[in-house]
């Protein structure tokens, strides 16, 4: 399902960016009005020229775009911001997250020490945005603009500095709704460091949830017409992560020895639940499990060692 319409008749357009040549791994919401359009998410500076050739498809060009909503600033979701903003866009973002879109060499610095030599490949260049064309949200604020509105609703627990958006009975979770692919039950909660945090993600669930969506849109990656069993699944799958890392961490084993085991834990579940075996490299690239090892590792160390 790529193009949907919510409660009140606007539509919403899936956009894939073909993420390293793949399909239905990261997605930018597409949202027409009368001025031109916005969109939820940009990708990362690799899938510059697939968001271009999207736009192009449906006859609109990069300087339509008016506003860009971003749910939050991990590479896959904001990279490619800056370049939005070069072609007029005003960029929208938590507070938290507008310090490192400004200047984001502390972010991709942060980045290149857990990517390394991999940083260019996966996640190309991330130019700055300038601050007269950064906008920040604050909880409940309201985003018109020729006739759509949305709301911007704080959700952290996948990371501080989370944004989930709201247009009518459509909620737009990035990574607070889990990691899904199109034709799939299975839920994955992404779970990078350093800012995982089991609590609050709960709460950002049951905010969510009091939303009454009719529809989820999460980042990676469509739209989904199951809320409820949705949303507990992602509380399901951080439930069983909390209770593997509980049993494991004392143990304090070398960070490649757990990396390898929860790997090899998750796969495991995900595959008992239904996950088709073609589908788990794909999870690993847009979710790798290594990554949430690490996340789950610093949760810990901070909290509960």
């Amino acid at each position: 399902m790529e193009t949907v319409r919510s409660r009140t008749g606007i539509e919403v357009e899936a956009m894939d960016l073909h993420f390293q040549g793949r399909p239905n791994l990261i997605a930018s919401y597409l949202i027409r009005h009368s001025a031109g359009a916005i969109i939820i998410e940009t990708g990362p500076g690799t899938t510059g020229t697939a968001l271009e050739l999207e736009l192009a498809r449906r006859r609109l060009k990069p300087s339509d775009v008016t506003h860009v909503l971003l749910t939050h600033i991990h590479l896959d979701h904001a990279g490619g911001a800056g370049w939005m903003a070069q072609h007029g866009a005003q960029i929208y973002v938590h507070p938290n997250g507008a310090p490192h879109l400004i200047n984001p060499e502390k972010l991709l610095h942060s980045a290149g020490r857990i990517y390394g030599d991999d940083m260019d490949r996966l996640w190309g260049a991330f130019l700055p945005v300038p601050e007269n064309q950064l906008t920040v949200l604050n909880d409940g604020d309201e985003i018109a603009v020729g006739g759509v509105s949305l709301i911007a609703l704080d959700t952290p627990g996948h990371a501080e500095h989370h944004l989930t958006y709201v247009l009518d009975d459509i909620c737009f979770t990035g990574d607070i709704g889990g990691v899904r692919l199109p034709h799939c039950s299975v839920v994955v909660p992404p779970m990078p460091p350093p800012e995982l945090d089991f609590d609050r993600w709960g709460k950002s669930l049951d905010r969510i949830r009091a939303q009454k969506p009719g529809f989820l849109a999460p980042t990676h990656y469509g739209f989904f017409l199951d809320p409820e069993g949705h949303l507990q699944a992602v509380q399901d799958g951080l439930d069983a992560a909390r209770q593997w890392m509980e049993a494991v961490m004392p143990e304090d084993p070398p960070v490649e020895e757990l990396q390898s085991r929860y790997t090899a834990w998750l796969k495991e579940r995900l595959l008992s639940q239904g996950l088709k075996p073609d589908l788990w490299p794909s999870h690993e690239l847009i979710n790798p499990a290594w990554m949430s090892a690490l996340g789950l590792r610093r949760y810990y160390k901070k909290n509960m060692a």
